[in-house]
């Protein structure tokens, strides 16, 4: 287990200690402060060069790396793949051999390929990588930002800080994951980051959108969801990837909704205290009524808003190989 992504690479959360995460929590705490400034700026990465490279189409994950960046004074190369050399053949190899060349510290880099950012790494490793998602493999960011909701709203409930609380309030925490683990780079990076945290993960899903080796995982698959959603502290709603695939592993959206959506009417079960968490673009009236997705135990925007602070820390973390001097 690493003890730190400092300097390093952030590919996946699989090989991080609960220490490493909690670094990377409180920093991001520190960030949410400068993100309420005037000024949202602080110059702890002037004069280095960050790479946006987004192989899929994608808003919250490409913005707020970018704004991340350039709230820390980076500058940000940001490439237009439509446009770009890609669509003409250039491999994945060439690309970020180009890019190299112009004199970059860091790529941030999604693409449909599982493997592909671990790949990256060994063509250029001077140059720190991020995974911003590759293929069915891992979302390191998503699984951050959303143990940092978590922390954050259950430390305010309980009067005090995140940075207070450390990992103490994930202990014996109850999560359940919901939907389409077969196809989610988001449910393994949060069944990393939630077991490492020391969380109890339970998953619910039609037995066609579980992965093959699911009893390998860290968690337990549920038989009854009704009474699952009784037992969890925090919901985590995934969306159906149909994109790739998942619509032909359920008989019809319909159904789906019928045994796994989260409706208003199972909604009722939960505890007025459970988080309702989705990584987004939610499909309203699939995975979760439209209502339900509106309750104010929803914290699907304060995910959105956090993606900024986290993606500070970790391009702050990994670039600077420092956690000090943040402010």
């Amino acid at each position: 287990m690493n003890g730190s992504i400092r300097g390093q690479n952030l590919l996946t959360l699989n090989d991080l200690s609960r220490e490493a995460l909690v670094e990377v929590l409180d920093t991001a705490e520190s960030f949410v402060e400068v993100n309420r400034r005037t000024i949202k700026k602080v110059p702890a990465l002037k004069g280095r060069v960050v790479a946006s490279l987004f192989f899929e189409e994608s808003t919250r994950t490409r913005l707020s790396f970018e704004t991340a960046a350039k709230r820390l004074s980076a500058d940000v190369l940001s490439l237009a793949v439509a446009s770009s050399s890609v669509k003409k053949g250039e491999s994945l190899r060439d690309t970020i051999a180009t890019i190299d060349a112009l004199g970059i510290d860091a790529v941030v880099m999604r693409h449909q390929s599982s493997g592909a950012a671990m790949q990256v790494s060994r063509y250029v490793p001077q140059v720190r990588v991020i995974n911003a998602g590759d293929g069915l493999h891992q979302h390191p960011t998503q699984g951050l930002l959303d143990a940092f909701t978590v922390r954050q709203v259950l430390s305010e409930r309980a009067g005090t800080s995140g940075v207070e609380t450390g990992a103490e309030l994930f202990d014996g925490l109850k999560v359940l994951i919901v939907g389409d683990i077969r196809h989610s780079r988001v449910a393994r990076s949060d069944i990393a980051a939630y077991s490492a945290l020391g969380c109890q993960v339970r998953v619910a899903a039609p037995g066609t959108l579980l992965p093959s080796d699911i009893e390998n995982w860290p968690v337990q698959v549920v038989n009854d969801y009704d009474e699952a959603l009784e037992w969890a502290d925090v919901v985590a709603l995934l969306r159906l990837q149909r994109e790739r695939g998942s619509g032909s592993f359920v008989p019809s959206l319909g159904e789906f909704t019928q045994t796994f959506g989260l409706t208003l009417a199972r909604a009722k079960r939960l505890r007025p205290t459970t988080l309702i968490m989705h990584p987004g673009p939610m499909n309203r009236g699939v995975e979760i009524d439209s209502r339900v997705a509106d309750l104010p135990s929803a914290v699907v925007e304060r995910q959105v808003a956090n993606g900024v602070p986290i993606r500070m820390a970790v391009l702050y973390l990994t670039v600077a190989g420092t956690n000090e001097g943040v402010s």
